[in-house]
């Protein structure tokens, strides 16, 4: 299992040195400062022992020399200053550049992932991934560029300068530092895991906190609150549980390098004193050595904190990087072709669609809709209606068999172009936070206003948005803000009012309007439906008596197929939901 786990965190490591490569040259720059920063820090105590061989006794100061050093002090400390200064600007420049392109491409994978990966998982999960695991990833980087470098070099650095210094006591150093690594090592092991399972349970959490938000007036209604709270103590509880055990590994870290770098010290000191005894090191060299010793075993906690935040760090990048490596949709075919001169000719030629292997929705679907021509689906929960909607739009591929438009299988078209050829306008309703114009033109941005009004008072939405503070202008919240479902609604029927596409798909259109408005913007559907292909799908049966074909599904299959007049003469399932409204 811990192999399993470092190879895992070898991959990942690897995937953000894939990250950092663009910026490797401010990578080195970090890298030279550090240098520069550890250089003249270790040359300071050296100074300081010089500065204290001059000071010899009372009335025996050489203090020509000690003038000498105490400038040459002052030259180091301001190049000390300058250096870490400059480091730290340019770590943090590199550090949010890398996050910065690490959301930018998981934005971008989340825009081509195929809609089963979003339908199948919690959507506040997947924000939970993008911005909190990013933001606790971008933490243990930045730590990593601050003190992981600067902390091996300090090492490096320190071992030569004693090298320089004295052999033997340098020997005593080298002597007791595997244990501190053997002790960070093995801590390191353990917060891994701790930390992987924290950031499971906070994206589970950002899940359910968005779940329960955005669907507050249903749990209320239903009076939720008390299972929604016992499930979010649990996983509340969970979190607190992976938190404390990985918070509690990691501050085990640092006190217990601490006592290894104390016997370090106290090694350093007795075989320094011993030495200074014998007259082999002067009193300044004990001192610079005694300097030396602390500042080896100083990155050792900083290194030791690093790491902590580095299996953290790895772990949140871990689960960002799942992300972007998920499959995306089946691209589009190198010589796709762009869908022009649309006549809204479509066919569905042996079909065969389901969302998972174990239940089959769709079979041997078989349907030819000539230009201009009024398709209605009907049929109870869960036969199938959406689901058409779905393939013709290719929000979902097929399992089988063939979507035509104009002859051309819509796989072997650009996305772009066949879903430019038609007007949607769904159940359930999207608006984005901004004004009452720019939802309306998204699909045609570069509408006039005389053209937004017309189409708005087409679809009779144009009194009540002049009813608002600000009119076409007013600014309104996420997902329509407080407007009511039917005036949502209202603004996505404008929205396909404006752009008259040259096909139609209406799923449910007019579910939330009155009936008085409902029968006005029908009158204005058959106004713009005229010689364009339509699909309407409706469980309120009174609005698509008109169409010229009716598709009575059931279980996936079609059972039913004519007008409106036919399929009621056949007296069948139809007529038995048709019948079944007006029932009492």
């Amino acid at each position: 299992m811990a192999k399993k786990m470092d190879s895992k965190q070898m991959q990942t490591l690897k995937k953000v040195l894939r990250y950092m490569k663009p910026y490797r040259f401010l990578l080195i720059l970090s890298v030279l400062l550090a240098t520069v920063t550890v250089a003249s820090t270790l040359y300071f105590p050296l100074l300081t022992g010089d500065a204290v061989d001059y000071i010899l006794g009372p009335g025996k100061v050489d203090f020509t020399s000690l003038y000498s050093i105490l400038k040459k002090m002052g030259l180091v400390i301001a190049v000390t200053a300058l250096a870490q200064w400059l480091m730290n600007v340019i770590n943090n420049k590199m550090t949010y550049q890398i996050v910065r392109d690490i959301r930018n491409e998981a934005f971008k994978k989340i825009e081509i992932l195929p809609l089963k990966y979003i339908d199948g998982r919690s959507h506040g999960e997947i924000v939970s991934r993008v911005i909190a695991d990013v933001d606790q990833f971008a933490d243990g980087l930045l730590m990593g560029f601050t003190q992981l470098f600067s902390g091996v070099i300090t090492i490096l650095g320190t071992l030569c300068f004693m090298l320089s210094i004295n052999v033997a006591i340098t020997m005593v150093v080298l002597f007791v530092t595997p244990v501190s690594l053997f002790v960070a090592s093995f801590i390191a092991k353990k917060t891994f895991t701790m930390f992987k399972l924290q950031s499971e349970a906070r994206g589970e959490q950002t899940g359910l906190i968005d779940e329960m938000i955005g669907n507050q007036k249903v749990v209320q209604a239903f009076s939720h609150e008390d299972e929604a709270l016992e499930k979010f103590d649990e996983i509340n509880g969970r979190l607190q549980k992976y938190s404390l055990q990985a918070i509690f590994f990691s501050s085990i870290t640092n006190p217990a390098t601490r006592f290894v770098n104390s016997l370090v010290y106290a090694g350093v000191g007795i075989t320094g004193a011993l030495a200074a005894i014998s007259g082999h090191l002067s009193v300044g060299q004990l001192s610079c050595f005694l300097s030396y010793a602390n500042q080896y075993t100083k990155p050792f906690n900083e290194i030791s904190g690093v790491v902590t935040e580095l299996q953290n760090a790895i772990a949140c990048a871990g689960r960002v990087f799942e992300l972007i490596e998920e499959t995306p949709q089946t691209p589009e075919a190198e010589n796709a072709v762009v869908l022009n001169n649309i006549k809204g000719q479509v066919e569905l030629e042996n079909v065969d669609f389901s969302y998972t292997k174990q239940q089959r929705l769709i079979e041997n679907f078989n349907l030819s809709v000539k230009p201009g021509q009024r398709v209605a689906i009907v049929g109870p929960t869960g036969c199938g209606k959406t689901t058409i909607i779905n393939l013709l739009m290719r929000f979902y591929d097929v399992n089988s068999g063939a979507v035509k438009v104009e002859d051309v299988d819509i796989r072997e078209l650009t996305r772009k172009s066949l879903r430019a050829g038609y007007g949607m306008v769904l159940q359930e309703t999207w608006l984005r936070a901004g004004t009452i114009r720019e939802n309306i033109v998204i699909g045609k941005p570069d509408a006039t206003d005389e053209e937004v009004i017309a189409a708005a008072k087409a679809c009779h939405a144009h009194s009540f948005i002049k009813r608002l503070p600000h009119g076409y202008d007013t600014v309104i919240g996420e997902d329509g803000g407080s407007l009511s479902q039917g005036q949502k609604q209202l603004l996505c029927i404008t929205r396909l009012m404006l752009c008259r596409p040259p096909m139609l798909i209406l799923d449910e259109a007019t579910s939330s309007i009155d009936t008085r408005t409902e029968i006005k913007i029908q009158n204005a559907f058959a106004k713009l439906m005229e010689g364009r292909t339509s699909f309407i799908v409706a469980h309120r049966l009174s609005t698509i008596r008109s169409a010229d074909i009716i598709l009575v599904m059931k279980d996936g299959h079609i059972i039913e197929q004519g007008n409106h007049e036919t399929l009621l003469k056949q007296n069948g399932f139809y007529a038995q939901l048709y019948n079944s409204q007006y029932s009492y």
